[in-house]
């Protein structure tokens, strides 16, 4: 397969060509790396280089001098998320892949282009300058409204993902709004572009609001997904509700959320209807990766580090943590998911045919925007409606389900409880989305600290005994990452003594 590199300035890493790295999707290589003309001005053939930035959001090697088995995209960096956390186990270092995201110990490895901090950010970056090439063409592009809102529109929903993933990785919180977050790049980039400074977090998110909100409305003008992997109009919509609980715009992100289930026609199923969750034609599937044979990743892949029986995931078993396991009625359904005769090991997520390393990638199911609802419901008073969304979930995990709970509390540290609805709601949005959710970034938008037990199944290796205070410190730079040494060297308007962000758990 062709890898198509452009690099068109270091400090942003480049651009990967409009062609992404599939020369499969091409029918002839662009004409002109820095203007992509030959797709550019026809929305019919701007789905090739479309195609190719989701491509990429599924293959392995975004950190290129190596661990590119720890390096697979989207499912990648949401896997990171989930060990960063508090409900994810790794019950062994195994090969070592994801062990140092989890023991918190990659932060000062910036300087090699083979950790986690550089191959997230040239990922995200090289989405976002794709997504400008195609943005770019929005006047000019030829094709019926239909055809051309259906491309521009995901190409602002690319970009709006990919800077709403960096502002959650490369900076605090939405609430620290004078925070310095990443730079913001709008425009094609080539080699005279110039590197930009760090914008604010308010700034960032502006961005953001702004590119999501575009998305939308023009994809509300071509709202049929023509491939599961394809931001429609429901993936973004849903996508608007997960930033807006970030930013605690409450009613918008109810608003989102139920537009977004209408939207996707998906439903909430049993569970013995998705078993594996590897498949994006199940009927709860929003968006996902359609990873054929020829595609798969093989030991360079989710299910690789997740199932028990071979590969990585044999040697590093994936396990809930007991304490969230218990919060679960004998009558919940998703007990399958685990088996607490060994040691909590998921069951949740396997290949569909192991002997290819096939499975599809699960980035979006209808349940999350369920639970998004009732959460957001909750936090604008309506707890009727809050309660009725969750119970549109529990009706197929629990028939025994039911809840009296009232209010919004969270305590300080999650392994703490208040009894309110809104803990009841994330509770089961924990046990729901185990694996899928990124679990770090819920934590911090939420505002609380965590701690790790070896009573819940922690292995003495990550138990984090020198991060404890600031694992419990939601301000603290603990899960803030540090940004590679590249983005210094090529950005003139960027000082490592200045710019970068602390090593440790706070500025020094």
């Amino acid at each position: 397969m062709k890898k198509i590199f452009k690099y068109l300035f270091i400090g942003m890493f480049g651009m990967l060509t409009l062609s992404s790295c599939n020369s499969e999707l091409l029918e002839t290589e662009p004409t002109d790396a820095m203007s992509g003309s030959t797709f550019m001005g026809d929305a019919t053939k701007a789905l090739i280089p479309l195609n190719g930035i989701y491509r990429s959001m599924y293959t392995a090697g975004w950190s290129t001098t190596g661990n590119t088995h720890q390096c697979f995209g989207i499912s990648a960096y949401n896997l990171m998320g989930e060990v960063m956390g508090d409900d994810f186990i790794m019950g062994a270092q195994g090969s070592g892949w994801f062990w140092f995201d989890a023991a918190y110990n990659v932060k000062t490895r910036y300087t090699s282009g083979a950790w986690r901090s550089y191959d997230l950010w040239m990922a995200y970056y090289t989405w976002i300058a794709n997504a400008n090439y195609i943005i770019a063409a929005e006047e000019t592009m030829e094709g019926s409204t239909e055809d051309v809102s259906y491309v521009i529109g995901q190409a602002y929903a690319i970009r709006a993902y990919s800077y709403f993933m960096l502002a959650q990785t490369f900076a605090r919180g939405y609430d620290h709004p004078g925070d310095p977050c990443v730079p913001i790049y709008n425009e094609p980039t080539m080699t005279t572009t110039t590197g930009q400074p760090r914008e604010t977090v308010a700034k960032v998110y502006e961005q953001i609001d702004n590119d999501i909100n575009k998305a939308v409305d023009l994809l509300s003008k071509s709202p049929a997904q023509r491939h599961p992997s394809h931001m429609s109009y429901a993936v973004a919509l849903g996508l608007k509700s997960r930033i807006c609980l970030v930013e605690e715009k409450w009613n918008d992100a109810l608003d989102a959320a139920q537009k977004a289930i209408n939207a996707s026609g998906k439903r909430v199923i049993p569970i013995s209807s998705f078993v594996g969750t590897n498949s994006v034609d199940a009927a709860n599937v929003m968006w996902g990766a359609q990873i054929v044979s020829d595609q798969a990743g093989m030991y360079a892949s989710f299910f690789a580090h997740m199932q028990n029986y071979m590969a990585y995931g044999q040697t590093a078993p994936k396990e809930i943590s007991s304490w969230l396991y218990d919060k679960m009625s004998a009558s919940d359904t998703r007990r399958a998911w685990w088996n607490p005769a060994q040691d909590y090991v998921q069951q949740k997520f396997d290949f569909s045919n192991s002997q290819t390393w096939e499975g599809d990638y699960i980035w979006m199911r209808v349940e999350e925007m369920y639970l998004n609802a009732a959460e957001a419901a909750c936090m604008a008073g309506n707890e009727s409606l809050a309660k009725e969304y969750l119970m549109g979930l529990m009706s197929q995990r629990d028939a025994n389900y039911s809840t009296n709970k009232t209010g919004t509390a969270l305590a300080t540290i999650t392994t703490e409880t208040t009894g309110s609805l809104r803990e009841e709601i994330l509770i089961q949005r924990r046990l729901e989305l185990w694996g899928e959710d990124g679990r770090i970034y819920t934590i911090r938008r939420l505002h609380q600290g965590f701690e790790r037990l070896s009573a819940y199944g922690w292995p003495d290796g990550l138990l984090i005994p020198t991060h404890a205070a600031a694992a419990k410190d939601p301000n603290s730079y603990l899960w803030v990452l540090t940004i590679p040494q590249a983005e210094f060297d090529g950005n003139q308007n960027m000082d490592l003594a200045k710019d970068q962000n602390p090593t440790g758990d706070y500025p020094e």
